[in-house]
């Protein structure tokens, strides 16, 4: 491991998770190295590398790497999963791949699957030199940016369906997080947050336009990233919809890292046992389990629509789509299916959004109708 203070290492991209490792890592004296974000030539570069039927998230985060290390990065650290997904063997092909191309020894894994625990062992590699106190307050760090940044994408969904003018609220938004970006301690965290989230109600909104409510489930790489899901947020936001993300990071940490007796009330995982147990018995990997339940829980608050999206070839979310029409017995809420690869184009993409929109007005202007 490269001297203290002189360590770059990258992860790769998705959503805004970037920003809580960059704070995370600066409590150790390590610098986090951001390669630049997602794009067509980093899916370029992944695809290339990359075993011909494997899915999506895998070819986009072996790009960034890629990328990253031939920015400078020292070192690339992954997510490793001891589940049944295939994300279980990312970290072993992709280290395998650098290696083949010439960086040896500069993958680091992080079993964020073993909690706190798993957490506290990679920083320990990230920087062999930093004691207790600086690794737990770089986990806390971690845990505190990453609920932040899931509030404020609330807020900003409620904006983005209401605005006057499409990318009002998106833009204050992009220049907040540079408050974040900026920010070194809780308090200025805390001070960021509600400039931000003021910034952001700065913007004109049409408070009588007819807002549609969509949840949004799926694999969670796909979910949050933007340029996997073709900024589908943004998309729904300008027809008028408000999303609401099932699958976050803060969701995935309250699970993962917060011990139990600071939690409060029902977590993601515990409610996808709850209510996906009518349908599926148990956990067959990747996010299935937490997507069948999504559509129940969405079905069962009222919510006009729920979009699934999943990345092409990814096994547990097939057969959580082959369950959606078994769950259409019990569950009225419309469902609409979208499979991500490299080859999917906007226009079409685009055309099964407004069309699903268009259904759930007619659906919703009908049951008004009934009710009256």
């Amino acid at each position: 491991m490269t001297s203290e203070n002189k360590a770059k290492i990258a992860f790769p991209h998705m959503g805004t998770i970037s920003y809580a490792w960059r704070a995370a890592l600066r409590k150790l004296g390590v610098t986090a190295y951001i390669p630049p974000y997602t794009n067509k030539k980093t899916l370029s570069i992944g695809t290339k590398y990359a075993p011909e039927s494997i899915c999506l998230p895998y070819k986009l985060i072996l790009g960034n790497f890629i990328e990253a290390l031939e920015g400078g990065c020292d070192y690339v650290a992954m997510i490793t999963s001891p589940g049944i997904c295939r994300l279980g063997e990312y970290g072993q092909l992709i280290e395998n791949v650098l290696k083949d191309i010439g960086y040896k020894d500069r993958y680091l894994d992080l079993s964020l699957y073993d909690g706190f625990k798993g957490m506290y062992d990679f920083l320990g590699k990230a920087n062999p030199k930093a004691n207790i106190f600086q690794k737990i307050s770089a986990i806390y760090t971690v845990v505190r940016y990453v609920f932040v940044l899931d509030r404020i994408n609330s807020v900003l969904s409620y904006y983005r369906a209401r605005e006057i003018k499409p990318g009002t609220a998106e833009k204050a938004y992009i220049k907040g997080l540079e408050l974040i970006d900026k920010s070194a301690s809780v308090k200025e965290l805390k001070k960021a947050e509600a400039d931000i989230i003021k910034m952001i109600k700065e913007t004109p909104i049409d408070e009588k336009r007819d807002v549609l409510y969509v949840d949004i489930t799926g694999e969670i790489y796909i979910v949050l990233d933007e340029f996997s899901n073709q900024n589908l947020n943004r998309e729904l936001g300008r027809m008028g919809v408000q999303t609401r993300t099932s699958l976050t990071v803060s969701s995935f940490l309250k699970d993962a890292i917060i011990p139990k007796w600071l939690k409060k009330g029902e977590t993601h995982l515990e409610r996808a046992f709850r209510l996906a147990k009518p349908y599926l018995m148990r956990d067959i990997g990747g996010d299935s389990l937490e997507s069948v339940s999504d559509v129940a829980y969405a079905n069962e608050r009222g919510i006009d629509g729920i979009i699934h999206i999943s990345p092409f070839t990814c096994m547990p979310e097939i057969v959580s789509q082959n369950i959606f029409p078994k769950m259409r017995e019990n569950c009225e809420i419309p469902i609409l299916t979208l499979i991500m690869d490299e080859q999917t184009g906007k226009a079409g993409y685009i055309t099964r959004l407004e069309a699903f929109t268009d259904l759930m007005r007619r659906k919703k202007r009908k049951k008004q109708q009934v009710n009256k």
